[in-house]
């Protein structure tokens, strides 16, 4: 009975741990890559002034408001993968808008979308198909690339990325 019952515990205490484990992939990258980019992404929108939307650093790149509307676009379409379901209607009206509050307001939207795909999310999900591995990294990846873009505008508008801004409050330099 006593073997029996050790048995038992050792195997839930097993099968917890499986469990858990099967999620380090998700939630690591959730909580080291995906929460990060997306404060800083939405701190620099909202940290540009409304006048430099239209602001390009040189002919044939696109303004702020184009970047930023590219992370909503990006963000709307790979989450929809995420979530096993067409891009929402939202998506729609993000080529063309141009106002610091509208831009702003449907970045937000985009990373709450997939904030909620990414909390169903399991490790197993995220590695069940090409498409569905290729979109949830392309979140973090793409992402981080655009705040890579858009550092460069906030530089040049005299503003201090957030990300820089954030290691500055907390004693770190780089």
């Amino acid at each position: 009975m006593i073997v029996r019952m050790r048995i038992t515990i050792l195997l839930g205490c097993l099968a917890c741990a499986t469990l858990y484990a099967q999620n380090n992939l998700t939630t690591a990258a959730v909580q080291r890559y995906f929460n990060p980019i997306r404060r800083n992404l939405e701190a620099s929108a909202e940290v540009m002034p409304a006048e430099k939307y239209g602001f390009r650093l040189t002919d044939g790149q696109r303004t702020f408001a184009e970047w930023i509307n590219h992370s909503s676009e990006r963000n709307y379409r790979d989450c929809s993968t995420l979530r096993s379901e067409p891009a929402p209607e939202a998506l729609k009206r993000v080529p063309n808008l141009k106002d610091k509050a509208e831009v702003t307001e449907a970045l937000k939207d985009s990373f709450a979308y997939c904030a909620a795909a990414l909390g169903k999310m399991d490790d197993q999900k995220a590695m069940s198909s090409p498409e569905m591995s290729a979109a949830f990294l392309h979140i973090i990846v793409h992402n981080n690339e655009i705040y890579g873009n858009i550092v460069g505008y906030l530089r040049a508008s005299g503003i201090v990325p957030p990300s820089t801004a954030g290691m500055r409050s907390q004693g770190k330099t780089k």
